[in-house]
């Protein structure tokens, strides 16, 4: 991959999570206080850096076969959680990320919360609640840089990406004082998820020991088909949409109480919820259940199953047999699968 698709892969990454984060800190300083949500927006930046200069050096020093193996598997498993959300938004099964939403629920969040400062801050609610979002969202920003930056020996430029994104968004935030919900992330997600699938098809099965037919250059037909095969997965489940609406028509049930309610998405928990748990207990357990979310999300299944084919991989390399089709073909099986488990659970 040359430096530069490194680098707009990495930026349009960083644009989508800076977008959420930016959100997050204006519902706070609008609402509450401005200097405490920078202070807090200001700490979870400093978190981020530490990890990925703490965490990046010791990533770097595995070997080349081991860290593409080890890099591979982390983007795929990753980035198909992005495809899959993607998908079900695009096909109508889960509603389109909606900025504006999200911060008129962070408001009001916000407007009955307990004031009151701590450790010389003077909004301790506006503080933590900057410092969870920058953190959280921020995690995937660092998570991003250290895989495509370690892989190609270029953090630094990754890093650079990640920074021009993130300073573009939370600058167009704080001038509008509003959160940013003409740019277009729900497209943005299904690209830069193809994305993460796609190198991490390609660098997963490399490190696996597996040899591509074209070598680099078969990383364009990867994207290809992850593109047409994502899009394919979009159009059957609105056919299955169409059919399961049809049903509940034919059968003249009114569902207009249920529908009037808040409906509570199964699929993606609020991490930035579950964290303000005030009890020790409470907060170990979402600090675990977030990085359950975060590296398997709702599909462990699936992670097996890439686990399994990564396995395949590396004993039918050694056996002396074409290997680079297992991970493919994984994904070609698994991923429909998740998508109709989870639609026909609706």
């Amino acid at each position: 991959m040359s430096g530069l698709a490194l680098f707009i892969a990495v930026f349009l990454a960083c644009v989508v999570e800076a977008v959420e984060a930016t959100t997050i800190v204006l519902a706070a300083g609008m609402t509450r206080d401005w200097r405490s949500a920078l202070a807090g927006t200001a700490s979870g930046i400093g978190v981020l850096a530490l990890v990925i200069g703490i965490v990046g050096p010791a990533i770097s020093k595995l070997p080349i076969g081991g860290l593409r193996l080890f890099v591979g598997a982390l983007l795929l498993v990753f980035g198909l959680q992005w495809v899959r959300k993607a998908i079900l938004r695009s096909s109508g099964y889960k509603a389109l990320h909606d900025e504006d939403a999200i911060f008129e629920k962070e408001v009001i969040a916000a407007r009955i919360a307990n004031r009151g400062g701590r450790l010389g801050v003077a909004d301790w609610y506006a503080f933590t609640i900057s410092f969870k979002g920058v953190l959280l969202e921020g995690l995937e920003v660092a998570f991003i840089v250290l895989t495509f930056g370690t892989i190609k020996h270029q953090v630094g430029l990754a890093s650079i990406a990640a920074l021009i994104a993130i300073l573009l968004i939370a600058g167009a935030g704080l001038a509008l004082r509003k959160p940013l919900a003409r740019v277009p992330e729900n497209a943005m997600k299904f690209i830069v998820g193809i994305m993460l699938t796609s190198f991490g098809i390609f660098w997963g099965a490399e490190g696996a020991g597996a040899t591509w037919p074209g070598a680099d250059a078969s990383l364009i037909g990867i994207i290809l088909f992850m593109t047409l095969f994502s899009l394919a997965n979009v159009k059957a489940l609105r056919r299955q949409s169409r059919r399961q609406l049809a049903a509940i028509s034919s059968l003249a049930i009114d569902l207009s109480p249920v529908l009037d309610k808040d409906v509570v998405d199964p699929i993606e928990v609020d991490e930035l919820q579950v964290l303000t748990s005030r009890s020790l207990k409470e907060s170990i357990k979402a600090f675990g259940e977030f990085w359950f979310d975060f590296l398997i999300g709702d599909d462990w299944r699936g992670t097996v199953g890439l686990l399994m084919a990564f396995v395949l991989t590396v004993w039918l390399n050694k056996a002396g047999g074409s290997s680079w089709w297992i991970v493919p073909a994984a994904v070609t099986v698994l991923l429909p699968y998740n998508l109709l488990r989870v639609t026909r659970a609706h």
